[in-house]
C-alpha cells in the first residue's frame, strides 16, 4: 500500500505494527514535515505505531515480533513490551542491528 492509499482507511486502531524494513523513515516535504508511512497511519486513525528505522533481517524481526506480542498479551504497555522483546531478541542475536531498529511512536 502507498501512503496515499493508507490515509483513506478508517482504522480507529490503538496500535499498528509496521515490521517491514525502514517503515519509520520518510521524506521531508516542504512545509509538511516528514511524509511517509508513519504519518499516513496516524492520519488513518492509528493511535500508535511500532516501526523500524533501518533494514533488519527476517529471523531477528520474527523473533522480536513474537516476543513483543507475548509481552503485550501478558499485559505490558507498548514501550515496555518492545523493550523486553529487544532484550530477549538480543540474547539470540547480539548485534544491535538485529534488534534495535524498532521504536514506538505516538500514544504509549
Amino acid at each position: 500500500m502507498t501512503a496515499r492509499e493508507i490515509v483513506t482507511l478508517d482504522l480507529n486502531a490503538e496500535l499498528a505494527v509496521l515490521s517491514a524494513c525502514d517503515t519509520g523513515n520518510g521524506e521531508i516535504a516542504n512545509g509538511e514535515g516528514v511524509v511517509g508511512l508513519s504519518r499516513a497511519f496516524f492520519r488513518a486513525g492509528a493511535a500508535s505505531l511500532v516501526v523500524s528505522l533501518w533494514a533488519i533481517l527476517d529471523q531477528p524481526t520474527a523473533t522480536l515480533m513474537e516476543n513483543f506480542y507475548l509481552e503485550l498479551n501478558a499485559g505490558a504497555d507498548k514501550a515496555t513490551a518492545l523493550r523486553q522483546a529487544m532484550l530477549t531478541t538480543r540474547e539470540q542475536f547480539p548485534a544491535p542491528g538485529n534488534w534495535a531498529a524498532f521504536t514506538v511512536m505516538g500514544a504509549i
